[in-house]
């Protein structure tokens, strides 16, 4: 599954025939059914709209997508947040995160060992604890389609915003924020259970937030463009 997860992260407009094409390459023996069975339990799937794209909730209100067009100029004004598969050495967990769009500074994050809706909406208290957006941005997982997490958004007045269907490109930051996550911390560190994974994650983001330069912020760090600084 980690070998999945990387291929995914490198080319994440492939599906399940695509990943296990590659991974014969490298030499494992594997077929589609199972492939597309582990990418199903990790939560991936291609990014562009085809038999591939999951499915919201059919019970769920799906919202139209906001920020096309959009000049965000200020922190706050839209936050964003996704789910990512993180791979242990012994298991695998799934991390929510939720980022002001326009510091990139990472608000909340959240683990779970299910991708049941109850993480998001521990993360989504905690960030709404600080403040709030004028307008939350997700795909249309059912995570984020759910009434409880939705219906936290409304009492708080906050206008939701969702991806079109196969969209990454609507949600790109967040998209980046995960590949910076595995590239620079999981895949280098290799945690062995969910503690350390905590541990790391959590420095991580603390470095994320507070040392690393990005050259989209002209040079300054996440914490310091959302506290403020001039970009």
């Amino acid at each position: 599954m980690r070998v999945i997860d990387e291929l995914y992260l490198a080319r994440p407009f492939y599906g399940s025939p695509r990943i296990t094409g590659s991974l014969r390459k490298l030499g494992w023996q594997v077929n589609e059914k199972r492939i597309a069975r582990l990418m199903r339990l990790m939560g991936i799937q291609a990014v562009l709209p085809g038999p591939h794209t999951s499915k919201p909730h059919p019970e769920h209100r799906i919202y139209p997508y906001l920020l096309r067009g959009m000049d965000i100029r200020a922190p706050d004004e839209v936050w964003c947040s996704d789910i990512t598969y993180i791979p242990m050495r012994r298991g695998y967990l799934y991390l929510v995160a939720i980022m002001d769009w326009f510091s990139r500074y990472v608000l909340e994050w959240e683990l779970s060992n299910s991708l049941e809706s109850a993480f998001c909406l521990i993360a989504l208290e905690r960030a709404l604890s600080g403040g709030k957006p004028g307008i939350f941005n997700t795909d249309q997982g059912s995570q984020f389609t759910s009434g409880d997490f939705s219906g936290r958004l409304e009492v708080a007045g906050v206008r939701i915003s969702m991806d079109g269907r196969g969209r990454m490109l609507d949600n790109i930051f967040i998209e980046r924020l995960w590949r910076s996550v595995k590239y620079e911390d999981i895949y280098i560190h290799d945690y062995d259970d969910g503690r350390a994974t905590r541990q790391g994650l959590g420095k991580y983001f603390r470095f994320y937030n507070s040392e690393r330069p990005h050259q989209s912020l002209g040079g300054l760090t996440p914490v310091e463009v959302y506290q403020g600084a001039a970009v």
